[in-house]
């Protein structure tokens, strides 16, 4: 397992590293609040009219999703470890955590513990500041990436720890998120108005990057069964993935997702370069709708 793994597969998230937590979410509520002020006048859009914008009615503050990844290597399945998503109350913001480890029966081939953090403004659900904290293997990283969507520019601090960040400035047309925000963007949409195989264009800024990629949607899938979990009625997504050391450009991801307003991912499998990667939510908890694509 390399970084690029859990952050394309788990999207999992980032926050502060080397300040004291009340200092940190002091300077950083500061920030997004101050960013949100500039992206009022943005966030006008008629809901659902375009990527930029769209009216929230997936999840609520309170809502935590607790998922389960396992690696598979030689036909063994080995439990590899943990993802936490958590939607929390910052006034006019959403501040959306995902956060990252690996089990310590794990860690003697990989070790992981990353946290992902994004403010969202609560109206068009567009990022206003994205942090990342990351820490797998001898890979260090902390960024945060403030979106000014009046200028349509992303400013960003980026270094291996917070002492030693520089900051650079990105350009972007159109609509952008970063990894958090883009999968409760995507909660949103509603699948029943796509056709099987139809792409749905996304733009993603991560690594001082923008990636322009693609989800496909792929019908339903009725009574998925989901071992030792559960069955469910499903959506079925391909996404794109970014091609590098651990996906090939033709990934074979499939990400299905429950058929009730909720749309909470319920698993996510792919072939990696080496192995085989699955992710399986676990426990639910504080859904804003009733879970009704779970039959039993």
């Amino acid at each position: 397992m390399q970084i690029n793994q859990l952050k394309s597969l788990l999207f999992v998230a980032a926050a502060m590293a080397t300040m004291t937590r009340a200092q940190a979410e002091t300077t950083i509520f500061a920030q997004a609040k101050a960013a949100a002020t500039e992206l009022k006048s943005t966030a006008q859009i008629t809901p659902k009219s375009d990527f930029c914008s769209i009216t929230n009615e997936a999840f609520q503050a309170g809502e935590k999703l607790t998922y389960k990844v396992y690696y598979n290597l030689n036909f063994v399945w080995i439990p590899a470890g943990e993802v936490v998503f958590s939607v929390e109350d910052n006034g006019t913001m959403y501040r959306l955590t995902a956060s990252g480890k690996t089990y310590k029966s794990y860690e003697w081939f990989f070790k992981v513990r990353d946290r992902y953090e994004a403010f969202v403004d609560k109206k068009t659900l567009q990022p206003v500041i994205g942090i990342r904290d990351v820490s797998e293997g001898n890979y260090k990283l902390f960024a945060r990436q403030t979106f000014d969507h009046l200028a349509k520019k992303i400013n960003v601090e980026q270094g291996e720890t917070r002492e030693t960040t520089g900051k650079t400035a990105h350009i972007f047309t159109g609509c952008v998120h970063d990894l958090v925000s883009i999968i409760y963007y995507a909660r949103n949409l509603n699948p029943d108005e796509f056709s099987v195989n139809q792409r749905v264009p996304i733009q993603v800024f991560m690594d001082k990057q923008i990636y322009s990629l693609n989800v496909h949607y792929k019908g339903r899938e009725p009574r998925k069964v989901i071992k030792e979990v559960g069955t469910f009625n499903t959506y079925k997504f391909t996404p794109e993935m970014v091609k590098g050391d651990v996906f090939h450009e033709a990934s074979g991801m499939m990400v299905y997702c429950g058929d009730d307003k909720n749309r909470t991912p319920i698993m996510i499998e792919s072939p990696l370069s080496v192995g085989y990667i699955k992710v399986i939510l676990s426990k639910a908890e504080g859904l804003r709708n009733p879970n009704t694509a779970r039959l039993r």
